[in-house]
């Protein structure tokens, strides 16, 4: 099996998918964008910066700070790891309030 180039972001998409079984799922790497942060300053990471949209009905009836605990702790070995995940910036929602969301433009 050939080594990935990138693999915590191949483990954000396999355990979020695996775990809230997401009718939507984005993930975007701007570790780019941050790298020239003093916080950044001796990383070798290219993956340490995410923002992420998912769409799941594994939300419905949680509000933000609960879903977004729910994805924090589905990373939480890839955050507290050296080089690891610095910031995960995250979009959550429920397909119907995605559907209500589009509806209005």
């Amino acid at each position: 099996m050939a080594q990935t180039t990138t693999p915590v972001e191949d483990s954000l998409r396999a355990k979020i998918t695996d775990a809230l079984k997401p009718t939507s799922l984005e993930i975007f790497n701007d570790s780019h964008k941050h790298a020239h942060h003093r916080a950044m300053e001796g990383s070798t990471s290219k993956e340490t910066h995410f923002r992420v949209n998912i769409i799941s009905e594994a939300f419905q009836g949680k509000m933000q700070p609960a879903r977004h605990r729910m994805v924090y702790a589905l990373m939480r070995e890839e955050m507290a790891r050296e080089g690891g995940i610095h910031a995960l910036q995250l979009k959550t929602r429920t397909p119907a309030e995605e559907e209500r969301a589009a509806s209005r433009g």
